[in-house]
């Protein structure tokens, strides 16, 4: 690491300053999970280079992996490019996991920076469970397959390739170097424009010369609109999306007028369902996650004791598993230490509804007709069969009495009809 970072400064030491020459070199920094506009993104990149006459592009890349869609779009663009494509494992502590190790080989060049590591290729099914045996042998040796036309035509490791998907294996810079899955270790992107300079380079057709010496670095960056919807196409940020608007429109409806629970929770479905169409989401999660919000709510109005709510976290923990378990990727799954809390909180303020509706069951009624009930009193007259009057919550009431109750007698309601109350000495 330190030779590499030594041999860095020394050329530019030298004088090979990135900035000084006639050429232009676009780079584009890919974070995070390999989805639709990850791909959008990319392949918008390698047009405008091309548009451009750019010398090459170089892709910063650090992902943990991502859909298989996206990851072949953007594999076919790389292998259909007017230019070389760089895949630059970086910074430091980067990683192309997955997808990304898909994306790396794919390149024209691959390299790597100290301190990182590429693999574990899982492959990755949208729309398929890989839970049949038989269904994820397929998917594996699809995977295994592409991933080794793609090194057989780059001239890389076809072996490390194949056991990458599986085995599920990882390199670090160093080995991965050694084991000619990537082509160069560099300390950083302007090194690297030193480390290019004068390598050949095979396009489709023609072969080409890098000439990336003094070549000024174009940063190519998302817009913000692409920037928000590539971070909300996380799939953590879009189950809890989900919940926040499940809730939003629970408290809507509960309290008529709120407005703000009912805007804020639409707007949360709305970017959650965007999120779910990218990220190819059960459908079957989605509706246990529902069910058991409706469950919690019913129980709470009919007061079922809390059965209704052991049945409502049951059935969220189930869907919130299955949400996106169409894919094996890690990557692209809720993570449980998501999932845990939230279903806890919720869970937690449902149980606190059950239990402040059972609590106003068989609490005794304070205020109206009914809260008569059970009060005590005095008899301000004799009180019979045909009437009298009681004095009873600070006021005097017409009262009945089967059995004759003198004036001055301690009193307690019984009943209450209409507006004369039925009293028994006390």
């Amino acid at each position: 690491m330190n030779k590499l970072r030594m041999l860095g400064c020394v050329l530019l030491a030298l004088g090979w300053q990135v900035g000084a020459g006639g050429t232009e070199v676009l780079v584009a920094k890919v974070d995070g999970g390999i989805d639709p506009i990850t791909a959008k993104f990319m392949i918008a990149a390698i047009d405008r280079a091309e548009q451009q006459k750019a010398e090459c592009v170089v892709f910063e890349l650090d992902t943990p992996g991502g859909l298989d869609d996206s990851m072949r779009a953007i594999i076919k663009h790389i292998m259909s490019a007017k230019l070389p494509v760089v895949v630059f494992v970086a910074p430091p502590g980067s990683r192309a996991a997955s997808a990304g190790a898909f994306i790396t080989m794919a390149a024209h060049v691959a390299v790597m920076s100290p301190g990182t590591a590429i693999g574990a290729a899982h492959p990755v099914s949208i729309g398929q469970s890989l839970t049949d045996t038989n269904m994820a042998a397929k998917v594996s040796n699809d995977a295994a397959a592409y991933i080794r036309s793609i090194a057989e035509k780059r001239g890389r490791n076809i072996d490390w390739a194949n056991s990458a998907v599986k085995e599920s294996v990882s390199l670090s810079e160093t080995e991965a170097l050694a084991r000619k899955v990537i082509d160069l270790v560099a300390p950083s992107t302007e090194a690297l424009m030193i480390l290019l300079d004068g390598r050949a380079v095979k396009l489709n057709e023609t072969t080409v010369t890098l000439k990336t010496k003094g070549a000024a670095l174009t940063r190519v960056e998302m817009n913000w609109h692409d920037e928000l919807l590539h971070v909300i196409a996380n799939p953590n940020l879009a189950y809890i999306l989900m919940m926040l608007g499940l809730m939003g429109l629970y408290f809507e409806l509960a309290t008529p007028g709120a407005i703000l629970p009912g805007v804020v929770g639409a707007i949360s479905l709305i970017l959650a369902f965007f999120a779910f169409q990218t990220l190819s989401v059960n459908y079957a999660g989605i509706l246990l996650i529902v069910l058991a919000v409706v469950l919690f709510i019913v129980d709470i109005k009919a007061a079922t004791h809390g059965v209704l709510t052991v049945g409502g976290l049951a059935a969220m923990i189930i869907g919130s598993l299955m949400l996106f378990n169409h894919n094996p990727d890690p990557a692209m799954r809720v993570s449980l230490q998501v999932i845990i809390p939230v279903v806890l909180i919720t869970g937690a303020f449902f149980t606190l509804g059950v239990w402040l509706s059972l609590k106003a069951m068989v609490r005794r009624p304070v205020s109206g007709a009914e809260g008569l009930v059970g009060q005590e009193g005095d008899a301000r007259t004799a009180i019979t069969r045909d009437g009298g009057t009681a004095f009873v919550a600070g006021a005097h009431w017409n009262a009945v009495a089967d059995t004759e109750i003198p004036s001055g007698r301690r009193v307690k309601v019984v009943a209450i009809k209409q507006m004369t109350l039925k009293v028994e000495a006390m």
